[in-house]
């Protein structure tokens, strides 16, 4: 049986969830309420200080969020406190108009005070005061909020197609998930969402900025009819009364209405980050002691000016001089910590050598210049460190082993911004990158030119122009994909690491395969290695399946296929076209997902008679022969791929590792299939021939 405890919490829970539900529609009820029950003074009071006090938490919330979805809600609170304070307008008029010739109290304590203390009972100020916050509401907030909500929306409409593409773009790369892509697709929606509906919501601002008006104007006249005619009061004791009681009745209003125009203002006008609009301002205003300095000489030249407020300016003065010299002692010490920090301690008598000093060539390894650095330290929040984990785990889920370790480390011998990454030693990629910048791609189809730093892609080799931050919504909008600095480097990785994917492959890995497969089909294992065969030949034919971009997860089929032909045959290239017969079904899905029609290219029957004729001979091609076969692939390749589809030639059985072996030393992106290889239940079409005319 249920505890009471969880009982009692499954009640909670249920009853809160109830009130979240019923909010909504017991708000609009009394909003309507107000609107045709007459409300007493006291009530008034209560309302009128909740509108305030409201305004007061919506403001504070979008000064605290860090981005406008951060307070998504904001269009439809902005709805439902205009129709309060709208209600709230029509119950005090109500009010007003009926009673008050009994005096200031008549509709409430709070209207009293805004009428007579905020205005010193003077209803020509109170006026004034009122038509300047109108007009501060209506000319200036409001209107400049709703057009930046306007263009918001335009740009961010215009630019969802770049996003969703650079989603697409480091879902591919392996840099992030398919939750973390569909919640980023979800925001980008979202994000569009906000801004349009805050284009609309800014007219209910205005809106109301006019019925406040319109209210006044007709308590005032409404109220000097009823006084004089109804109550035979004079004209002065009628202005005097309705008039104050009108004026504070709008200044109760359009003050909190102001509040509320101030955030929306200050929700779309925002940049996003990972700070509120209070530590932007500190953060940047404050930062530069050359800036205090300036304006505190202009403040002093000022203050010495014969018939200017001296004391004043030379106040400001010093308080800008002071604050100057506080911020340029703060840098000196950070300064100081950081050269301390770097500072390498007193070293002692040098020891002896020993293994300890030997060092190991790192299988992965990835130097940076000094630039760069800030993308690869932890305590700089270097995004690089994250997006090198994706990119290892993705490779580890797509191909079937985990790559080795990125060893990381600075070299003030490369240029600031170049990054090079090695293998065993070796270099197997170069390129640069400049943090803060963006790198907007060309994928063939775009639609104006951008200013930036010609380059290509490290990755593809796709022409690419190193941008600024605020060309990256244009580029978008362009038809580009834009990327910064990190993805840049972390694309190039991931591009490498399946190209030399044989290389990081060695005994320790297929070991722990073995290990990994073992804990499931131990008797299979113990049956291939090493009874059937040894592990390097085993290591041999994955790396033969991985130059060829065969993924090896499917450890299972190639043990079985290894168990049965193992002890007809040793030789390792035998055996990988046995195993990728076995694999055909995943080899053929992985080129033409979905298809049940494979459109491929094929040879031309003449030219196929004379490959296998040449393989039979000697085993090897004449140079003449070698020089057309390439020239025609590359020609054929290429039409292929113009016509959308994948660049897979299909030939006989025992053309196919040699071709692909050919072929593959130019046309690295072409795949060579076997017949064998393609499942019975695909229809197979040549629709591009290779030598043929």
């Amino acid at each position: 049986m249920k505890s009471f405890s969880q009982m009692m919490s499954k009640q909670n829970w249920v009853s809160d969830v109830k009130v979240q539900l019923l909010a909504g529609p017991l708000l609009i009820l009394m909003i309507l309420g107000m609107m045709i029950v007459p409300m007493p003074p006291f009530a008034l009071d209560l309302l009128f200080t909740f509108n305030i006090a409201m305004a007061i938490m919506v403001l504070m919330v979008s000064m605290f969020a860090q981005k406008p979805l951060d307070f998504a809600a904001f269009p439809a609170v902005l709805l439902f406190t205009t129709l309060l304070r709208l209600s709230l307008n029509v119950a005090s008029t109500r009010v007003v108009l009926m009673e008050g010739h009994q005096g200031g109290a008549a509709a409430g304590k709070v209207i009293e005070a805004f009428g007579a203390f905020l205005v010193g009972g003077n209803f020509a100020v109170g006026l004034v005061v009122f038509l300047i916050l109108v007009i501060i509401n209506f000319m200036v907030i409001t209107k400049g909020a709703g057009r930046i909500a306007e263009v918001g929306a335009r740009f961010t409409l215009d630019a969802m197609p770049g996003k969703q593409m650079a989603i697409d773009a480091d879902l591919n790369a392996g840099l992030i998930a398919e939750e973390d892509a569909k919640a980023r697709r979800a925001e980008i929606a979202q994000e569009a969402d906000f801004y349009g509906s805050m284009d609309g919501a800014s007219k209910f601002v205005r809106g109301d900025a006019v019925a406040g008006l319109v209210i006044m104007v007709v308590n005032i006249i409404g109220g000097l009819m009823i006084g004089m005619l109804q109550h035979d009061m004079s004209f002065g004791d009628a202005g005097r009364s309705y008039m104050l009681l009108a004026i504070g009745d709008g200044l109760v209003a359009q003050i909190p209405a102001l509040v509320i125009s101030t955030a929306a203002g200050v929700t779309v006008s925002r940049v996003n980050t990972d700070q509120d609009v209070g530590q932007q301002m500190i953060s940047q205003l404050f930062v530069n002691p050359q800036v205090m300095i300036l304006a505190a000489m202009v403040m002093g030249l000022l203050g010495i000016v014969p018939g200017m407020p001296n004391m004043v300016f030379i106040l400001f003065t010093l308080l800008l001089a002071g604050l100057a010299w506080f911020i340029m002692r703060r840098q000196e010490q950070t300064l100081v910590k950081e050269e301390i920090a770097a500072t390498p301690p007193p070293t002692q008598e040098t020891p002896e050598a020993s293994w300890e000093d030997v060092q190991l060539v790192d299988t992965l390894g990835l130097e940076v210049g000094h630039r760069l650095i800030p993308l690869v330290d932890s305590r700089q929040k270097g995004e690089l460190l994250g997006r090198i984990k994706s990119v290892r785990k993705k490779f580890a889920q797509e191909v079937g082993f985990l790559p080795p370790v990125v060893h990381i480390r600075d070299n003030l011998e490369l240029s600031p911004n170049a990054y090079v990454l090695s293998m065993k030693g070796a270099e197997i990629g170069r390129a640069e990158a400049y943090p803060g910048k963006w790198l907007a791609i060309n994928p063939g189809q775009v639609s104006g030119e951008l200013q930036g730093t010609a380059t290509q892609d490290p990755a593809f080799g796709l022409p690419a122009v190193w941008i600024e931050a605020s060309q990256r919504e244009h580029a978008q909008v362009y038809g580009y994909t834009v990327v910064d600095a990190s993805t840049v480097i972390a694309t190039h990785l991931n591009h490498l690491l399946h190209r030399h994917s044989p290389e990081m492959l060695g005994r320790q890995e297929v070991q722990k395969l073995l290990d990994k497969l073992e804990g499931d089909q131990k008797s299979l294992v113990e049956e291939v290695v090493p009874k059937a065969i040894s592990l390097t030949v085993l290591q041999r034919i994955l790396q033969n399946l991985l130059d060829e971009d065969v993924s090896i997860r499917d450890m299972r089929t190639i043990l079985d296929t290894l168990a049965e032909y193992a002890g007809q045959q040793q030789d390792a290239n035998e055996l990988t076209a046995l195993v990728r017969v076995a694999l055909g079904r995943s080899i053929t899905q992985q080129w033409f997902a979905g298809q049940d029609t494979l459109n491929v290219m094929g040879l031309d029957a003449q030219l196929e008679q004379v490959l296998v004729q040449a393989m039979n001979g000697n085993g090897a091609m004449e140079p003449g022969l070698a020089d057309t076969l390439m020239t025609q692939a590359q020609q054929a390749l290429e039409r292929h791929e113009s016509s959308g589809e994948p660049p897979v030639l299909v030939v006989q059985h025992s053309l196919r590792a040699v071709l692909s072996r050919f072929l593959r030393r130019r046309l690295r992106h072409m795949a060579v299939l076997s017949q064998a290889e393609i499942p019975d239940d695909r229809t197979l079409r040549v629709t591009t021939v290779v030598g043929g005319r």
